[in-house]
């Protein structure tokens, strides 16, 4: 099935929920890429037993497409700041998103959200540089990105995925922030900041 072996299928059989697929995914290490930058594989990720944002969304995807629902990405873009990949599920006409990261509050959200627009403002408020505390979110994919209309490789393949990355990044954004607006938002407080910097995994940690 989809090209897993019998172990890896059987992993993913067990992730029946979102919320068993997002538990999964925050007992694996982060990968810190200490090697160099990576975009690995379902497989590879299995293998390894590591992930960043962009690969656990992708492993996301696929133990939702196991389970018979759509594997489909979401991109949230961000200035002076790192990008966001989560991975979408829908439940009874509400999103939600299964999110891989070592932040406090960029993380799991429960399907509430009506539009994908009203998903990515969820993470508009916490999403903030950790040294200047400036609010740096700006746009989300408009629509998801199915990745069952992708060559099926990118669940096996023991090459990096830099090409899909790419065509995740060229989707259609929509702006999220009002251009006049910018100027009205307030940076992070200090307690906000305290926060933004607790992590899930040790940046130290000799296996991420």
């Amino acid at each position: 099935m989809l090209g897993l072996n019998k172990k890896e299928l059987a992993i993913l059989k067990k992730l029946t929920t979102p919320i068993k697929i997002q538990d999964f995914l925050d007992k694996l290490p982060r990968n810190g890429e200490k090697q160099g930058e990576t975009y690995m594989s379902p497989r590879q990720v299995l293998k390894n037993q590591k992930a960043h944002c962009f690969e656990g969304a992708l492993l996301a995807a696929l133990a939702l497409w196991v389970q018979g629902e759509k594997p489909l990405l979401f991109d949230l873009k961000a200035v002076h700041d790192e990008d966001h990949v989560l991975a979408l599920y829908k439940k009874n006409g509400y999103w939600g998103a299964i999110s891989k990261t070592n932040h406090a509050t960029l993380r799991f959200r429960d399907p509430v959200y009506k539009t994908l627009r009203e998903l990515a403002l969820s993470y508009f408020h916490e999403y903030f540089a950790d040294d200047t505390g400036k609010k740096s979110l700006r746009s989300f994919s408009a629509k998801p990105f199915d990745l069952s209309k992708w060559d099926p490789k990118w669940i096996t393949t023991e090459e990096d995925l830099g090409e899909l990355v790419n065509a995740l990044d060229d989707v259609p954004h929509q702006n999220l922030l009002p251009p006049k607006n910018a100027r009205h938002l307030r940076q992070a407080d200090k307690m906000e900041l305290a926060v933004s910097r607790l992590r899930e995994w040790p940046l130290s940690d000799p296996r991420t």
